[in-house]
């Protein structure tokens, strides 16, 4: 239920943009009220211009922004003398609108405004605000809406029939609020609610009280109701959906990843689950979406796919999922074929939503950020569609007009603004040994070039940490930090399906979990030499063993990246139990590039040598160890590798990491089986 948000506490206000802000935030952070990255608000003001003369200004949000974070810089000012005589207008196109807007503006560093901002400007209230809010959808969804409406705003409302968002929508609104004195609000059908106030606050507490009332009078409809047609089937519990979902998101990414990687995500939300295991899910989930903002990230219909929960039967799913998106995709492209104009160019023709029994909701999207938006979404249109079949019968935009909105120009040029996608934009890359230095310095190199991460390490504390500093700077869960012993299976089992339900899969492994011994060959004790063999060698192959399953179930390929070391060809002295691991590493790595040829699976070593600085295994006895093998003090072991290199350097983490980038990048795309020196030039480690 809507709460009422605004805290008098914080009127502490030096502008009226200022005021709009936290307004706008408000009305942003319930997601019931306003959609991610939808809905639209605005003040109107005088400013100073650059001449020294005062002029009346607009703030309508700018375009690409969302109202739950929005600030100042996110908002347009526009000149009104300039909008208001747009009214006489008979009709505008939306090319002409916004060329003309931008003539408008005060600054030509503002964002775009917003598609709707015609709709604020000719509406001659202070304040006003556009949102989506649920209750309001539904009755703007119900087929008796509009009586609805007059049932519980009496002669307060007026009602729009729905029309694609811009000039002519904005004046049908401005021209129904002249035509009653009464109005308090604007019902949009098929679309949201439109309010206004003399002050911020009487804007924001209007919206509130419209919604509440809505949300009112559902809930009263509601009782002794069955919803949507009652319970059809039975959730799995937690560990069996887990277990599934661990097998069939894989398959799900390799095929909607067909033309470009996907990000997967789940969602098991009782609301969800509520909706999908229903006897009307499938029929009203295909009648379309609940308004425009929906549509566009959650594509017209979702897939519903067709499976008995009961039955358990996993592979029954998998070909349920397969044949379900083939079929999305032939009938999108059919759909693309009959709306499309002469300059429109498909876009992905694969599910955003998949609904499935038992088991919930799983989300497509270019990061995980995307999918996520998708997600919150759909939850909205579910709850649109409970509300608007408690009341009547739920409808939606109809194909024309579904296909308008998802291939309007407006849109697709708002999507064209975006930065281009970098490198590893749409991957998922796991590190073992993640919150060590060539651990850490790999993450970070990666993300800057679009990276999702899984931090895997024995430490789990140092991942954490690590984790939650970048995803400070980079945005929510860019990086998830699991606990893993390479050495125990059951652990690296574990975390490679953590990885699977936080992302759907992975498409990079960087297999860098070490630890180092050193001693005389006849000192090696059989617990050491055990030791180096089962992190080294044991604890790669269950990494790559478990990974490779899963790229080759994915069916998009995938790199692997083992981290060797210049002992795994020189024979370092007092070093017999770490160098014959390492050597052993190195040709395991060859192994699994000559099996992966064939799915695309690439496998390439990077031989490192004494990356002292940020390293914890130097910081355990190895280092004490190797000096003493050299004969010198531990202090003066860098400077002895240093000038033992041909280039006279020493080697860091942020070196390895670099040479791992390149090797996971479609840079070497052709490259497997490889092994790469970044030791500065250690001649008798030369590669024969």
């Amino acid at each position: 239920m809507v709460q009422h948000r605004w805290d008098k506490r914080k009127e502490i206000f030096i502008s009226d943009l200022d005021e709009l802000v936290y307004r706008s935030n408000l009305l942003g952070q319930d997601r019931s009220v306003a959609n991610w990255g939808g809905g639209n608000t605005s003040t109107k003001t005088t400013e100073i211009d650059f001449k020294g003369n005062q002029i009346e200004v607009m703030w309508v949000k700018g375009s690409g922004s969302d109202l739950a974070t929005m600030k100042d810089r996110n908002f347009t000012g526009l000149k009104l003398d300039d909008i208001k005589p747009l009214i006489e207008r008979e009709n505008m196109s939306d090319e002409e609108m916004v060329a003309y807007l931008q003539h408008c503006m005060i600054d030509t560093k503002h964002p775009r405004s917003s598609i709707e901002t015609l709709l604020h400007a000719f509406l001659p209230f202070k304040n006003v605000d556009h949102t989506h809010p649920d209750a309001i959808i539904s009755i703007a969804c119900a087929d008796n809406g509009e009586d609805i409406a007059k049932e519980i705003y009496g002669e307060r409302f007026v009602w729009v029939p729905y029309i694609r968002p811009g000039f002519k929508l904005s004046k049908m609104i401005a021209e129904g609020v002249e035509n009653n004195p009464n109005a308090e609000l604007v019902i949009m059908e098929k679309h949201g609610l439109v309010t206004w106030g003399s002050t911020s606050k009487e804007s924001y507490d209007k919206t509130i009280s419209v919604i509440q009332e809505a949300e009112d009078y559902i809930e009263t409809k509601a009782k002794g109701k069955t919803l949507f047609g009652g319970q059809k089937y039975e959730s799995l519990n937690t560990e069996e959906r887990e277990k599934i979902l661990a097998q069939v998101l894989p398959v799900i990414r390799g095929e909607v990843s067909e033309d470009n990687k996907m990000i997967i995500t789940n969602d098991s939300n009782d609301s969800i689950l509520e909706f999908v295991n229903s006897e009307d899910a499938k029929a009203l989930s295909q009648i379309g979406a609940a308004c425009p903002d929906h549509l566009v990230h959650t594509k017209r219909v979702p897939l519903y796919v067709d499976w008995d929960p009961a039955t358990k039967d996993v592979s029954g799913l998998i070909e349920s999922i397969h044949s379900g998106i083939s079929r999305f995709k032939e009938e999108y492209i059919a759909y693309f074929e009959r709306n499309k104009s002469k300059d429109d160019k498909i876009v992905e023709a694969v599910p955003r939503v998949l609904l499935i029994p038992g088991i919930g909701m799983v989300n497509t999207g270019k990061s995980w950020a995307a999918a996520n938006v998708s997600k919150s979404l759909y939850h909205r249109a579910v709850s649109v569609m409970r509300g608007s079949t408690i009341l009547g019968n739920f409808i939606s935009l109809n194909e024309a007009e579904s296909f308008a909105i998802e291939y309007w120009p407006l849109e697709l040029y708002k999507l064209s603004l975006a930065p281009k996608e970098a490198e590893f934009s749409r991957q998922v890359a796991f590190i073992t040994g993640g919150a060590g230095g060539i651990g850490s310095a790999t993450c970070k190199r990666l993300l800057s070039e679009g990276a999702h991460i899984v931090l895997a390490d024995i430490n789990l504390d140092g991942a954490q940490e690590l984790a939650q500093e970048i995803n400070e700077k980079y945005g929510e869960d860019r990086v998830l930090a699991v606990k893993m012993d390479v050495t125990k299976e059951e652990e690296v089992k574990s975390a490679i399906q953590s990885a699977i339900l936080k992302y759907g899969g992975l498409d990079i492994i960087v297999n860098n979990a070490g630890l180092a011994s050193s001693s005389p060959f006849e000192e090696t004790t059989l617990d050491k030499w055990d030791l180096n063999i089962k992190v080294l060698v044991t604890g790669y192959f269950l990494v790559a063993r478990e990974a490779f399953k899963l790229m080759k179930n994915q069916k998009i390929g995938g790199s692997m990246v083992f981290v060797g070391s210049k002992n795994s060809i020189y024979a370092g002295k007092n070093a017999s139990a770490y160098s014959t691991a390492k050597a052993a590493e190195v040709h395991l790595a060859r192994t699994i590039a000559a099996d992966g040829g064939q799915y695309g699976i690439r496998v390439n070593t990077v031989l490192p040598d004494a990356v002292i600085r940020g390293s914890k295994i130097w910081d355990s006895d190895w280092k004490e160890e190797r000096a003493s093998s050299y004969g010198i003090a531990k202090d003066e072991l860098e400077e002895h590798y240093k000038k033992r290199t041909i280039l006279n350097v020493n080697i860091l983490p942020s070196d390895i990491a670099e040479s791992i980038t390149f090797l996971a990048s479609s840079k070497a795309a052709k490259t497997t089986g490889c092994m790469v020196t970044v030791d500065g030039g250690v001649a008798a480690a030369f590669t024969r």
